[in-house]
């Protein structure tokens, strides 16, 4: 199911087109990671306004949860947390869901169709033989089907209905289970060594021997020193922020997913080479991704809990009352994988060859590198001017940060680490 193409109403888009194995399962295309930020969708001319998220390790993510003792938000899939896991309990499944049915993604114009399709796949048959004989092949479609799932979402034609395959109440009822089996099925496959094996060198050295190598020695300065890496990207060991500090902790955790399952506003600039902001006329279709154009801000977690455009309902009206309190806020990705690149590519830097990624939920940041750059000097080169007004004399994303797309809650524990160049470059 992550490979077929047939999926999407033009057969064009798998999941796999957005998340290949050789870049972490994240965003596989280097021109797409520099320029347009988000993949193009089955539609023609239409995309997201996100990066690709690594769905590596997902599967260890908790469903979404508010702790009231820290004011915080845990668990749930997506930047913005939307997939939530509380119709299946698996956060990573539901994820799984929304890409089929995104107008600016893979399209399909009704949940039913993904049935209709997964019924004409050449893997139904072991689709039945797990989730019941007849799952699939006892739905009587209606003879416009085929035209209907070839037709993407948001056509102008369909107007506001979201059902438009017309199924008797039980044959909608077996497409919707097929559907959350769909779910089901992705969550199991994302939770396989295929996915997330944990077979990093971190994982083959013996737990409890901190420094098996130099390198390793000099990254777990960084993420458990002071660049205070360790307090969102947990390694299952403690914390020491200060060089005349031990750390005297036994390991918590032996496969860490390395990190909080929390969310947090880092204070990243608009990116104005996201396609989504001049997505603002109707295509072909008739349909319109963005008609706010460059006005569209990005509230993440807080535009969820409002039942935001571009995000999802929220399940759980009592958390709409924090929305203010996490405007901004995007999901804390694991470290894992993050450094992925093709095989003939040596890393994420230039000069090459190396592999073009794209960092955070809008992709402003283009490399490891230059991440960690902006972790350290945030706050230090801040300037009140959007991206691409830096200052004469100064230099965008080296000696000039543009001031941050959403300037609420932004997160205070990075912005001015005091990392030196050579504990940067070594880390």
């Amino acid at each position: 199911m992550n490979y077929d193409k047939t999926i999407s109403p033009n057969e064009n888009k798998a999941c796999v087109s957005c998340h290949m194995p050789y870049a972490g399962f994240s965003g596989p295309i280097p021109s797409v990671n520099l320029l347009m930020i988000a993949y193009p969708g089955s539609a023609p001319f239409r995309a997201g306004k996100r990066t690709a998220q690594r769905y590596t390790y997902s599967s260890y993510v908790p469903p979404l949860q508010y702790d009231a003792t820290q004011g915080l938000f845990f668990g749930g899939n997506f930047w913005d947390s939307r997939a939530t896991g509380y119709l299946t309990r698996t956060p990573d499944g539901e994820q799984s869901q929304f890409p089929p049915v995104d107008p600016n993604e893979m399209a399909s114009p009704d949940t039913a169709c993904i049935a209709y399709k997964l019924s004409l796949a050449p893997y139904a048959p072991l689709f039945e033989q797990i989730w019941g004989a007849g799952s699939l092949s006892s739905i009587k479609w209606p003879s416009n089907v085929a035209s209907v799932c070839a037709t993407p979402e948001g056509a102008a034609e369909f107007g506001s209905n979201t059902q438009l395959l017309a199924l008797s109440p039980s044959d909608r009822t077996l497409a919707t289970n097929d559907y959350d089996h769909w779910a089901q099925s992705m969550s199991a496959f994302e939770h396989s060594l295929s996915i997330s094996p944990f077979t990093s060198k971190f994982d083959a050295f013996p737990q409890g021997h901190i420094h098996y190598e130099l390198r390793r020695g000099r990254w777990l300065c960084a993420v458990n020193g002071k660049g205070n890496c360790n307090s969102c990207h947990l390694d299952g060991r403690g914390t020491a922020l200060q060089s005349t500090q031990a750390d005297t902790s036994t390991a918590a955790d032996v496969t860490p997913v390395f990190t909080c399952f929390g969310s947090a506003n880092e204070g990243l600039p608009k990116n104005p080479r996201v396609a989504f902001y001049y997505e603002t006329t109707p295509d072909s279709l008739g349909f319109t991704p963005n008609p706010g154009g460059f006005t569209y801000t990005d509230f993440g977690l807080g535009t969820f809990l409002r039942s935001g455009f571009g995000s999802a309902p929220n399940p759980n009206s009592s958390w709409t009352q924090y929305a203010a309190t996490v405007d901004g806020q995007m999901q804390v990705a694991t470290a894992r994988d993050v450094a992925m690149v093709p095989p003939q590519c040596k890393s994420t830097e230039a000069p090459g060859p190396y592999f073009q990624k794209e960092f955070f939920h809008n992709g402003y940041i283009k490399s490891l590198k230059q991440l960690v750059h902006f972790y350290n000097t945030r706050d230090v080169y801040a300037y009140p001017v959007e991206s691409g007004n830096c200052p004469a004399g100064t230099v965008e994303k080296v000696t000039c940060w543009p001031e941050p797309e959403v300037p609420q809650n932004v997160d205070m524990t990075t912005g001015e680490l005091g990392l030196t160049d050579r504990r940067r470059i070594r880390s």
